[in-house]
């Protein structure tokens, strides 16, 4: 293993994509969505409940996906409950601005965990997929 690989998928980010099974996918969740990441070619189906306000009261996840991928995909399920489609929306273009290096990092728990992927850009379009999936389900 060469040091980048060494240093971008770290012990955290590795037990984050497997904790990523603590979301399985649920057939009964009814909002769908899908992204896919044009540059590496991940994917993740998400599914999603809301409640009465709109907001996120459930969520399931089916990654193919890289461990950056998974890992972000782990911070997003981890705090998307209670979220609204405008809240997704602002942190969804406040993790790109970040990406970018045009902003700070997002104000989203457990988002710190890829900081790592920062250097590479080749996994920025995985990062975004929960958020783009959530985004496709919410309409």
């Amino acid at each position: 293993m060469t040091a980048p690989a060494r240093t971008l998928y770290t012990p955290e980010i590795l037990g984050a994509a497997t904790a990523l099974a603590d979301f399985p996918w649920d057939e009964r969740l009814s909002l769908r969505g899908e992204a896919r990441s044009r540059r590496c070619g991940s994917t993740l189906a998400l599914g999603l409940a809301v409640d009465a306000d709109g907001r996120i009261s459930g969520l399931g996840l089916r990654p193919h996906a890289c461990a950056i991928g998974q890992a972000a995909a782990f911070a997003f399920a981890s705090a998307a409950k209670g979220r609204s489609r405008e809240q997704i929306a602002e942190a969804r273009a406040a993790l790109a601005d970040w990406l970018a290096g045009t902003g700070a990092m997002p104000d989203w728990p457990g988002i710190a965990l890829v900081e790592p992927a920062l250097g590479y850009p080749a996994r920025h379009g995985a990062i975004m997929l929960a958020w783009d999936a959530a985004l496709a389900a919410l309409g």
